[in-house]
């Protein structure tokens, strides 16, 4: 098996899996009983919300802890008020964009040809009634590092004018950053946002385990109520294991990043060497404004579905676009958004690389991937 979309998911690591497992068994007890066994969970629970935190330069008490990315998104759109004016980009994820059909009025934050929010187009579409913006940190699909902090303080003059002029409404700033952490440094402060999304199975913990960072001036809903854990915001006794994975998870991620980066530079840079003469085929995104773990192409003319069958017939996995959106036969709109055609959209792949992959494997899937094309154009002749 050659694996080749970990931006869909990753292996829990055997550090993150080692920590967890005592927790299954040994160390069961619910963290909200009031015995000592009980107490001393809580205490391992919290010190593992703390080391998530302190990954992201906040501290444990700013987290909510929930199922994962999508609930985390769900939740930071509680804060949005009736009436209120919410801006997104148009390269995000179905959660973001699924929530933002849901206000008022919703607008998308034109990108560059790139996937780059363009700076100018925000400025224009930011009204006195703009209370919610979201952007993700890092697209799923291209790998485009997004200017957060550049909109950031774009959100900071606002905020200051409105109080200038006397204006009530808040004007809150939130980031998915799933696709960050453990390829890039993370930290609140210096993204200037309110509201963070991180997910722990995109850096090798469990599945179904994510956090919310909530500034201190944000004041959210909850949509879960019950027994109040997580300050309230998210009633239901805690994933312990979950938590537990994920802290260990992030921690050894955080650890080798710049390591990381340089080896999954020069894997990516095998890939484009060993593709590059495919015939008409898109390099989509610039190099410079991406993360190296994820080479998004195109092959106009040809299916990529019908190509994803046919690695997958030879133990080669890799995705169309959001794994989420191919599974349901849409089209992507971040590829839409950067000015694709239907036909360069129909022959997108999306490669991303990761813990599973090494210079031999992916040498071996830039063959495997050559010979499926060439079959495809064979057969469409």
């Amino acid at each position: 098996m050659i694996y080749l979309d970990h931006a869909a998911a990753t292996p829990v690591s055997p550090k993150a899996l080692q920590a967890m497992k005592p927790y299954f068994s040994e160390k069961f007890f619910n963290p909200s009983a009031a015995y000592l066994p009980s107490v001393e969970i809580r205490r391992e629970y919290e010190r593992a919300k703390d080391e998530i935190a302190h990954v992201i330069g906040a501290k444990g008490a700013d987290l909510v802890m929930t199922s994962g990315a999508t609930e985390s998104i769900n939740l930071a759109f509680s804060v949005v008020d009736d009436g209120v004016e919410v801006l997104i980009s148009a390269v995000e994820h179905a959660a973001v964009l699924e929530n933002a059909k849901r206000a008022s009025k919703y607008q998308t934050i034109d990108v560059d040809q790139n996937g780059r929010v363009d700076l100018e187009d925000f400025r224009r579409k930011l009204t006195d009634k703009t209370q919610f913006v979201s952007v993700c940190l890092v697209s799923s699909e291209t790998g485009t590092v997004q200017p957060i902090s550049d909109l950031a303080r774009i959100i900071v003059a606002e905020r200051q004018r409105r109080a200038l002029a006397g204006e009530s409404t808040p004007l809150y700033l939130h980031c998915d950053a799933s696709q960050g952490p453990g390829l890039m440094e993370v930290k609140v402060g210096r993204l200037g946002v309110d509201l963070l999304t991180i997910n722990a199975a995109k850096v090798y913990g469990p599945k179904g385990v994510g956090a919310l960072y909530v500034g201190h001036s944000v004041r959210l809903k909850p949509l879960t109520v019950g027994g109040g854990q997580e300050m309230g915001l998210r009633s239901g006794t805690e994933n312990v294991p979950g938590v537990i994975g994920f802290a260990a998870a992030l921690t050894e991620a955080e650890k080798h990043i710049y390591s990381e980066r340089k080896r999954l530079q020069e894997l990516k840079r095998i890939l484009v060497q060993n593709l590059a003469d495919l015939p008409n085929i898109k390099f989509i995104g610039n190099p410079k404004t991406q993360l190296p773990n994820i080479l998004a192409i195109s092959l106009p003319g040809l299916d990529a579905e019908r190509l994803i069958f046919a690695l997958e017939d030879k133990e080669v996995y890799l995705s169309t676009g959001a794994a989420c959106a191919a599974s349901k036969g849409i089209k992507s709109p971040t590829l839409r958004a950067i000015g694709l055609n239907d036909e360069e959209i129909a022959g997108s792949l999306r490669i991303s690389l990761g813990k599973l992959n090494d210079a031999k494997n992916v040498t071996e899937a830039c063959q495997i991937i050559r010979e499926a094309v060439q079959a495809e154009l064979d057969r469409s002749r």
